[in-house]
């Protein structure tokens, strides 16, 4: 990584998105070497790793305590995009996943938007389910599910605390999933959103946006996922055919 090259603003940039990637790959444990060390690693000056370390800083990904160095905040729990499972079945390997769930009710008539993508008549009845999710007794994401009316209805009597609903899904219609539709993008956090995932208003959140089929096609799960950015990171392998 040459020094030379460009504004200090855009090495430290640089410097940082490399260190970003170590952190995220379990090169540093828990205390990043210091800067002269790491500036050697990089091909980089003391100062532009300063101000690298304090872009991490400010994203939230390291803390930096006088005397003691640069410590990683803690891993971000991640979530594969090569295949479909539920959120709660990737977390659990990263702590314990506790489920608050807000609402759980048959609205009569769901918004045209939702009975389009779930492929239901105009004015058709559907499930939604709210739930706020924490891992580790600390809020993680805020998931707004819709659901097709006879797949949904039965998921109303479980319990909706402390299963995943894919596997629920699964369980009370006999019929396995068969694939989904994902969109991921960045929105920030809303007065009543960062309330809940307690965060500051305007921080930074993941939105998964996800349309769930039957095996046959059907769709029937249609779910918003709103992801703090700063604990969580999506990772996926993707082959080049």
């Amino acid at each position: 990584m040459e020094d030379r090259d460009g504004s200090r603003a855009d090495r430290a940039r640089r410097v940082a998105d490399v260190l970003r990637q170590r952190i995220v790959d379990g090169a540093y444990e828990e205390v990043l070497p210091d800067e002269r060390t790491l500036g050697r690693s990089l091909g980089a000056t003391r100062n532009v790793v300063r101000e690298a370390l304090n872009m991490l800083r400010d994203e939230g990904v390291v803390t930096r305590r006088r005397g003691i160095g640069t410590l990683v905040t803690g891993q971000k729990a991640g979530h594969g995009l090569a295949r479909l499972v539920g959120l709660a079945e990737e977390l659990t390997a990263y702590g314990t996943v506790t489920n608050e769930v807000r609402e759980a009710r048959v609205v009569p008539h769901a918004p045209p938007a939702i009975t389009q993508r779930l492929g239901l008549p105009e004015r058709s009845e559907a499930v939604y389910i709210e739930r706020l999710r924490s891992l580790d007794a600390e809020p993680l994401s805020l998931d707004s599910t819709w659901l097709a009316p006879d797949i949904g209805r039965p998921l109303l009597d479980r319990h909706l605390a402390g299963r995943d609903l894919f596997a629920l899904i699964e369980e009370t219609s006999g019929t396995r999933l068969g694939s989904a539709e994902v969109t991921v993008h960045a929105v920030t956090a809303d007065p009543d959103t960062a309330r809940l995932l307690d965060v500051a208003e305007g921080a930074a959140l993941f939105t998964i946006d996800r349309l769930t089929r039957l095996a046959d096609g059907r769709p029937v799960d249609a779910e918003s996922l709103r992801v703090r950015a700063d604990r969580f990171a999506l990772r996926a392998v993707l082959p080049r055919d």
